[in-house]
């Protein structure tokens, strides 16, 4: 991806010099002006830029000018402004009028640079969203998302009518069954595509760090709040938030939430100011937030604002016609990515995926599939055991894994499942049998081919076929 490209617009010379110098060491891109009116004329030259790092007070033009243009003409370039200590109300009033931030002098590059990083990766995010809608305009997309199953149907067409609304969803499913890329598919379809998709996991913060996180928090406002942040509902302004796990969130930050809901409106942490927003909110949760409401845990009246168009994925388990269908495109995608091409999944591979519970979702097939495609042989089938990557698994005639999800339901590569062995010569045998049918897998069911590979003649190898109860009439040969 191209790195971000910066203009430095300040009259200090050695305060230019010094930034120059630290940004293009970590890679952007950057252009210079000493003065307003120079910093104008590069802006009307050039397309845009990605950062635009102004000083409030200029020759020729202060910074409010600047940023008045850049929102004018290049709405998706981001503004930080310097200031002085006695111009702080300035920059805040800068802000007002969309500033992504400011610092104050004097500064160390190291402070710079980590501001400048945080807004690269919110331009970065919204470069990438606008390349996905370019190359699919006037198409709805759900990139990531497929099934036949008719409630999967069902859900593709809920998110497609929603999308075009500013209703608040939620998504409702077991983890792993793709409630973020249902949050994804409603943000690209929707007017707000051209805006932010800020993701939070409600889960992954104590209360105090969710609070600021949501809200932000001014300098001062606790124990190494160094400086004043805005918080993800600010940074999705105009665009999408999709808070995960929103059942996880403590009763104070449910009470904030509700009240952004209801006014589109709050205060940071530790401050007064009150700050309005424009946030389409999406959410997602795998508890049942009803029953959380029924024994004290969730506020009823924030439940019924988030449950406005709710969304339910099934469990991979419950549309298994689907499995394969996911199975093969995440094949040719991971395949194709790693230029490593593989012919599709063996029969004995499909029987396995076909008859398993799934307890991960699309997670875990998607992490299966990834595992059997480094594992796989170029232009060969993927084969069971590279679904599990354990060579001593029950496939190959070995003892169970712990960590391995067929194991503990007692699968093998043809479906059955495992044979408890008490002897050395039946595990001899179950080995064997398991061997054979891998090997018969590869060949298409050919006992030529086979017989060559296992080093069996022929006739010994339709005598352990008839032994062992393995039909190659399926593969389309003749089983005389």
């Amino acid at each position: 991806m191209k790195p971000p490209s910066v203009l430095i617009i300040d009259d200090e010379p050695l305060m230019r010099l010094s930034m120059i110098d630290a940004l293009k060491a970590v890679g952007y891109e950057v252009r210079a002006a000493a003065s307003g009116q120079e910093g104008l004329q590069i802006l009307n030259n050039q397309d845009s830029f990605d950062i635009v790092i102004t000083d409030l007070r200029l020759p020729g033009s202060d910074g409010l000018e600047i940023l008045q243009v850049c929102k004018q003409y290049s709405p998706r370039t981001e503004v930080i402004v310097i200031t002085a200590h006695g111009s702080v109300e300035t920059a805040v009033e800068a802000m007002k009028r969309g500033a992504y931030d400011y610092i104050t002098k004097p500064f160390s590059m190291e402070e710079l640079l980590l501001i400048v990083d945080r807004v690269s990766k919110v331009t970065a995010l919204r470069q990438e969203n606008i390349q996905l809608r370019e190359e699919l305009e006037g198409k709805f997309s759900c990139e990531g998302i497929h099934g036949k199953n008719h409630r999967m149907r069902e859900v593709l067409e809920k998110i497609k009518l929603v999308s075009g609304t500013d209703s608040t969803v939620l998504i409702i499913g077991e983890s792993g069954t793709g409630k973020e890329l249902v949050a994804n598919a409603i943000h690209r379809n929707s007017p707000r595509r051209d805006h932010a998709l800020i993701k939070v996991s409600c889960a992954a913060l104590p209360e105090t760090l969710l609070e600021a996180e949501l809200f932000g928090h001014e300098k001062g406002a606790f124990t190494g709040a160094l400086r004043q942040r805005r918080g993800r509902f600010e940074l999705a302004h105009k665009g999408t938030l999709f808070l995960d796990e929103i059942g996880e969130i403590s009763p104070v930050v449910q009470v904030k939430l509700l009240r952004v809901i209801q006014e589109r409106q709050f205060e940071r942490v530790g401050g007064n100011e009150t700050v309005e927003v424009d946030v389409r909110l999406v959410c997602a949760t795998q508890k049942d937030l009803k029953k959380e409401v029924q024994q004290g845990r969730f506020r009823e009246d924030l439940y019924y604002r988030l449950n406005v168009v709710p969304v339910l994925l099934p469990p991979l388990r419950e549309r298994r016609e689907d499995i394969m269908v996911i199975a093969e495109y995440m094949l040719k995608t991971r395949s194709s990515r790693t230029s490593k091409p593989l012919k599709g999944f063996s029969q004995s591979a499909q029987e396995l995926l076909l008859r398993y519970s799934f307890p991960g979702n699309v997670r875990e097939l998607e992490n299966m599939v990834e595992r059997a495609v480094a594992l796989g042989r170029p232009s060969e089938e993927i084969q069971a055991w590279d679904l599990c990557g354990f060579p001593s698994c029950p496939y190959l005639g070995g003892t169970p894994q712990d960590t391995c999800g067929f194991c503990s339901e007692g699968l093998t590569g043809k479906g059955h499942h495992v044979a408890k062995v008490d002897s050395l010569s039946a595990a001899r045998e179950q080995f064997e049998r398991q061997y054979i049918l891998s090997v018969l897998d590869r060949v298409q069911g050919s006992r030529t081919e086979a017989s060559k590979i296992l080093g069996l003649s022929r006739k010994s190898l339709w005598e352990k076929c008839k032994r062992y109860g393995i039909a190659t009439g399926k593969y389309g040969h003749d089983e005389e």
